[in-house]
């Protein structure tokens, strides 16, 4: 019996199917169904027509996009530098980033707004972007200087050879072999910055609501069937997305076989 290796298989097949597919298929029940537990579409239609809804989301949406870019504007070189063959410390300089990851977020999000408050400096938007862009820049630094690490140097070495000068090189030959690395770079920042909520309500003294606050809001005061509802929504969207730039990493890797 355990000789075959389907069988091994049997506790990840549970595994999902209580803690994915169980969740999913609630989330998805509640959605479609009022507090009676009859069929309606009434949930999912406030998402279009309520403009809390709306509002939050494409807040939510600004600051992500907002937080994504700053995380690759700071990470794309940070990741350079790491992955330089010239820097003979990269282990210690990446551990120097690794380091804040051991505290928990919600520790460091706080501690992050008690410093703020110290030098009193007024809660708002750019705290927020200041707080998103600490807790997540790691996860934008990493997928790129894993590719840039792997990199095959006779790349960049060969156009220099052939007159390039270091633009050109960066442009045609390192930024389009990195791409994987940003295209993944780019989910784990925007996609988690979408859908949290304690961040905002700490960094901004819940002045400035992000959808994953509307959604929490939703089941702390008991609307089990609109938040579900909304989470529903948020999930098709990250699901939508995530099918989206797969398709794009695998047509950026194709291209440069």
């Amino acid at each position: 019996m355990f000789k075959k290796r389907s069988t091994w298989a049997i506790p990840y097949v549970i595994f999902m199917a209580l803690f994915v597919v169980l969740p999913l298929l609630l989330i998805a029940f509640y959605a479609f169904t009022d507090g009676t537990g009859h069929f309606t579409v009434k949930n999912l239609m406030n998402f279009f027509t309520d403009g809390k809804f709306l509002n939050s989301f494409f807040v939510s949406l600004e600051v992500a996009l907002e937080n994504t870019l700053i995380c690759l504007a700071i990470g794309y070189p940070v990741a350079m530098i790491l992955a330089s063959k010239d820097l003979n410390k990269s282990a210690v300089t990446a551990l120097l980033f690794i380091l804040p990851m051991w505290i928990n977020a919600l520790m460091r999000t706080m501690a992050t707004a008690e410093i703020f408050n110290a030098f009193g400096i007024q809660l708002g938007k750019g705290t927020l972007l200041f707080g998103m862009a600490y807790d997540y820049l790691p996860f934008m630094i990493y997928p790129i200087y894993n590719i840039l690490n792997k990199m095959d140097a006779s790349y960049a070495e060969a156009a220099a050879d052939l007159g390039a000068k270091p633009a050109t090189v960066f442009l045609k030959v390192t930024l389009p072999l990195s791409m994987p690395g940003i295209i993944s770079g780019v989910m784990m920042v925007f996609m988690p910055t979408v859908s949290t909520f304690a961040i905002s309500e700490i960094l901004t003294n819940n002045t400035i609501q992000l959808f994953g606050s509307v959604i929490q809001e939703q089941f702390y005061n008991m609307m089990w069937n609109q938040g579900a509802a909304l989470a529903l929504v948020m999930l098709i969207i990250i699901g939508l997305t995530t099918v989206f730039s797969s398709g794009k990493e695998d047509e950026t890797q194709g291209g440069l076989i």
